[in-house]
This record gives C-alpha cells, sequence and structure tokens, in this order.
C-alpha cells in the first residue's frame, strides 16, 4: 500500500516546495517534468526554489502522454539519477513523470497546475501507445502540492472536468461490488468509502464549483486526493474507475474529437446511473450545477459515437466486470438508454 507522506494544499504552497523536498531527505538533486506552458506558471519557480536550496535541477518538457515521451523521459532520469522526480503540470505531465520515474525507481513528487482529473494523487499512468486504452500501474506520489493560487489561474473547464471525475466514483463503487457479487472479485470496503466520500462531498458543495472560488476548488482538490489514495489502498484503478470510465475510453477510441476525460466519465456516469438504477437525475444536476457537460451536444460528440461507446466499453477491458456486462447492451437498447437519459 502506497501513499503520499505529505499532501500540501492553499494558497502560496509552491514556496514550501523545498522544505517539503529536504524533509523528504532530497537536499542534493531534482528532475523536473513539465510542459512549456506550465513551466512557465510553475515549473521555474520550483526550480529557482529548489536550486536557492541546494540541489542541483533538471528539467524537460513533454508534450503528449505516450510511451515514447515516458522513454525519453525514463532516459534522461537514467541519465542525471536525480534523487526525486517533480510531475509539474496537468495530467498529461503528471502521468509522465509518474510512470517514468517508477520504472527508474526514483521517488515522485505531484505538482498539479489543474484539477481535472485524480492522476494528481493515484498510482495509476494513463499512458497512449501501450495497446490498451486505460490506465496502468505506476506508483502514488510521495507528496502532492498543490497551490490554489496556480490552479485557480487555470480555465474553470478543468475544475468541471474534475467534478466529473469526482462524480464517477458513485458508478465505479458500484461496478466493483457488482463484480465481488458475480466474480468474487475483492472488494475492499475502505477504499470503496473513501471513493464514495469524494464523490458526495461534490454533491454537497455543488453550488461552491464555479470560476474563481476558492473554497469550490479545495473541496475539489480534498476530492480528487482522496480518490488517488483510495485506488492505493485497494491496489487498483477499481473504486474509481468503471463502466463509465470504460465508456470514456471507448469514446477515446471512436470520436473524431474526444472531450476531457472528467468530461466524459460525467456524462458516462448519467448513462451507468440509469443502468444502475441509482439517481441518475442529480448526477446530472450536479453536473449541470458544476457547469460540466451532460448531453452529447455539450461534449461537442455526435450521438451516434456516445452509442457506439456504450456498446464497445466492456470490450475494452474484458477482465473489468460492470454493469455492461450485466445488461448485455447492443445498439438499440445503448440508444434506449442515451434517449431516455437525454444524453441524445
Amino acid at each position: 500500500m502506497e501513499l503520499p507522506r505529505e499532501v500540501i494544499v492553499g494558497e502560496g504552497t509552491l514556496d514550501l516546495v523545498g522544505e517539503v523536498c529536504k524533509r523528504l531527505g532530497f537536499s542534493k538533486s531534482a528532475f523536473i517534468v513539465s510542459g512549456h506552458k506550465t513551466f512557465e506558471v510553475a515549473g521555474k519557480k520550483i526550480r529557482d526554489i529548489l536550486e536557492d536550496s541546494g540541489l542541483e535541477v533538471n528539467e524537460m518538457f513533454v508534450n503528449s502522454p505516450t510511451i515514447n515521451e515516458v522513454k525519453n523521459v525514463e532516459k534522461a532520469i537514467s541519465e542525471t539519477k536525480p534523487q526525486v522526480v517533480l510531475g509539474v503540470g496537468g495530467g498529461t505531465k503528471i502521468d509522465v513523470a509518474k510512470l517514468s520515474s517508477a520504472k527508474c525507481k526514483i521517488p515522485f513528487i505531484s505538482v498539479p497546475t489543474t484539477a481535472s482529473h485524480d492522476g494528481i494523487a493515484s498510482p495509476v499512468a494513463s499512458i497512449k501507445g501501450l495497446n490498451k486504452p486505460y490506465s496502468i500501474m505506476a506508483q502514488a506520489p510521495m507528496a502532492i502540492i498543490a497551490d490554489t493560487d496556480v490552479i485557480i489561474g487555470a480555465d474553470y473547464r478543468f475544475t468541471a472536468s474534475g467534478c466529473g471525475d469526482v462524480i464517477a466514483k458513485l458508478t465505479a463503487v458500484k461496478d466493483w461490488k457488482l463484480a465481488h457479487i458475480v466474480k468474487n472479485e475483492y472488494y475492499g470496503e475502505y477504499a470503496a468509502s473513501l471513493a464514495l466520500m469524494s464523490a458526495r462531498l461534490i454533491i454537497k458543495n455543488a453550488s461552491l464549483l464555479e470560476p474563481g472560488n476558492v473554497e469550490g476548488l479545495r473541496v475539489l482538490l480534498e476530492a480528487l486526493i482522496s480518490c488517488g489514495v483510495s485506488m492505493s489502498i485497494a491496489g487498483s484503478s477499481r473504486p474509481c474507475s468503471g463502466a463509465e470510465h470504460l465508456f470514456s475510453h471507448a469514446l477515446d477510441i471512436i470520436a473524431p474529437k474526444p472531450a476531457m476525460h472528467g468530461e466524459q466519465c460525467g456524462v458516462g456516469t448519467i448513462l451507468a446511473g440509469y443502468l444502475h438504477n441509482i439517481n441518475w437525475k442529480r448526477v446530472k444536476r450536479t453536473l449541470a450545477l458544476v457547469k460540466a457537460p451532460t448531453t452529447a451536444e455539450e461534449l461537442d460528440i455526435a450521438p451516434e459515437y456516445i452509442i457506439e461507446a456504450l456498446v464497445k466499453a466492456p470490450s475494452i477491458r474484458p477482465e473489468r466486470y460492470t454493469i455492461f456486462n450485466e445488461k448485455n447492451l447492443n445498439y438499440e437498447y445503448a440508444k434506449r438508454v442515451a434517449k431516455f437519459t437525454g444524453v441524445i
């Protein structure tokens, strides 16, 4: 069970990066994985603080979450041999840093610049080019430093997407319990409860989730971090990823221009929630309240791709039993579900 040793959320927390590294025993060298934009937003400041603290710092920019990027970063880490790797940016940069550092057996610190999904705190990474369109195990961050001053400056769409990814836990946990009943799969009640609590926290505080609201952003960050911890406890993505995530992965393959991960997962939760017979209308109301998409039109994805993704979803990860397997969706059934819920 890998859990973060330090979690720091608040205003101006980037200033603490040097202290955090020293407390964790990293006083000689560090390697920053970032993007060109996120380096300007936060990476440069982190580099300066670490160098002022006496660390030798190297950095590398990445553009996309591909296995080739991971290999390039892995090579650079192997050559520079840092004590710690810092992923500074959104999901792409953090996932590449997470997997490349894990392959090099070097600890990793997560410094998110957006709050778009639970990858900021989870032990799993979503990497393209692996012949499977879903997340793989990497390593949990040793520390998470989330500066609300930085994240609040990002496009609010990222925050709305993060809400969709947290709300997805309502159906993910249902699917995990279903797999336990039908397939005798391991089910961990504590990990499941932590994931569910995070989703309920967003539903309860949905009115706070709006552009520029720091209190709402803190709620979301704490929920995302709790989701990441629940996966670390479970030893898999099970408490946080079910039918709604398979639907999102299918859209990534089928749709010419997919939406953001959390946005698609939110819509997938409406559909899977209907099939699970939970209160999917409340899910839809919450997503609308936080300004996340609830329809194919709002995702900017044609209705036929929504239906195709529902049908294709079970084949994305055949070993992962979900409500989609239970209902045995064909094209007509999927179309009825999508229409009844108002997604199309």
